[in-house]
């Protein structure tokens, strides 16, 4: 049970704060579509996975093998299943009728998608990983997120001819952050008798960090702000 509790918890916590900064309550029926939408991701995450194997061998290299699985089997095809997911549910959806509101669906989704991830880790790792995890993979997903929901916001009341750069932005920033974030890690772990490189690439992991969460918090921002401060364009 504690294992489980702490698995939950660091997914709660984020949820909570990424909700209560929006200026009009979604509906809970979408945010819960989002959500368990986010368990559906992973299936379609393992089937990517199993896709890009069969066509792309893996490399021996340290380096190639540390991009293959940072990149090819972890940030693109996670973040496509998302971003398939989320704009399923809610490109549509009445309810996508502010800035922030893509913020919150893809947080949602993103999260869904933790949680399992998170209770698969954490009961094979222990606590140690629980903590590791409740300050490091499940804020990276959640902010992964948020600049997804921030770019698909600006693609969905745009109203120029900018809308699929937006929507590609959505998808690939996210892919761009996440594949950096796992090969700085991965890279590290298998470059094990290389004691400066794993010490310029924790360097530069902390980067990639700090980075993430500046991005990520700008974005609640400017979203936040642009909700009070106008009505936007609402499609039906």
């Amino acid at each position: 049970m504690s294992f489980l509790i702490a698995s939950i918890t660091p997914v709660i916590i984020f949820l909570f704060l990424i909700y209560k900064r929006d200026q009009i309550k979604e509906p809970p029926a979408i945010l819960a579509k989002c959500f368990f939408g986010g368990f559906l991701s992973i299936i379609i995450t393992l089937i990517l996975v199993i896709l890009i194997q069969l066509i792309i061998p893996e490399f021996s290299s340290p380096f190639l093998k540390s991009f293959y699985e940072a990149f090819l089997t972890a940030g693109l095809p996670e973040e496509f299943s998302k971003f398939l997911i989320l704009y399923w549910i809610v490109w549509k959806s009445k309810d996508f009728d502010q800035y922030y509101d893509g913020i919150i669906y893809a947080v949602f989704v993103s999260l869904g998608f933790a949680l399992i991830e998170n209770i698969l880790y954490v009961f094979k790792g222990g606590m140690g990983v629980a903590l590791m995890r409740s300050v490091l993979a499940v804020p990276g997903h959640g902010f992964f997120a948020v600049i997804m929901g921030y770019y698909l916001s600006l693609a969905k009341f745009h109203t120029g001819n900018q809308k699929n750069n937006l929507l590609l932005k959505s998808l690939f920033i996210p892919v761009l952050f996440h594949g950096l974030y796992d090969f700085t890690l991965m890279y590290a772990g298998n470059s094990k008798d290389n004691p400066l490189l794993i010490i310029g690439l924790m360097i530069s992991f902390t980067i990639i960090v700090i980075k993430l969460w500046r991005v990520g918090l700008n974005r609640i921002k400017r979203h936040h702000q642009t909700d009070i401060e106008t009505i936007p364009v609402v499609e039906s």
